[in-house]
């Protein structure tokens, strides 16, 4: 069973920096989708950054430029970067991660990861709170 526990929230300034980090266990397959999302109250939950299985990223238009997701491969560490904080960045943060599945093209085999769209993923962490003051 995949594990994801999420650390590094917290409440900062406007304009300040946080590190969240998301350690998993329980892999069973060399290779995996992960994503960052985050949900505000009364809002629904979006994503915010994801990194496909060959290493490609996405971010949310909101985060460009701001935002940097990251893997440690070799400790299954997931990192997300985030830098000039808003108080709109205010919100429970999770990471999720999902086994890719294979799908053909008319250019070949790839894999395929939902990337930002979290109804896509199956292994969820229970969140960290981040919050900005203005």
């Amino acid at each position: 069973q995949v594990q994801l526990v999420e650390s590094g929230g917290g409440s900062v300034q406007a304009g300040g920096s946080l590190r969240l980090s998301c350690t998993a266990s329980g892999y069973t397959s060399s290779r995996y989708c992960m994503g960052w999302f985050r949900q505000a109250p009364g809002k629904e939950r979006e994503g915010v950054a994801a990194v496909g299985s060959d290493g490609s990223t996405r971010y949310t238009d909101s985060v460009k430029g701001r935002f940097t997701i990251s893997t440690d491969n070799d400790k299954n560490i997931l990192y997300l970067q985030m830098n000039s904080l808003k108080p709109e960045d205010t919100a429970m943060y999770y990471c999720a991660a999902v086994t890719p599945t294979r799908r053909s093209s008319a250019f070949g085999g790839f894999w395929y990861c939902p990337l930002l769209a979290d109804h896509g993923y199956d292994y969820w962490g229970q969140g960290t709170q981040v919050t900005v003051s203005s």
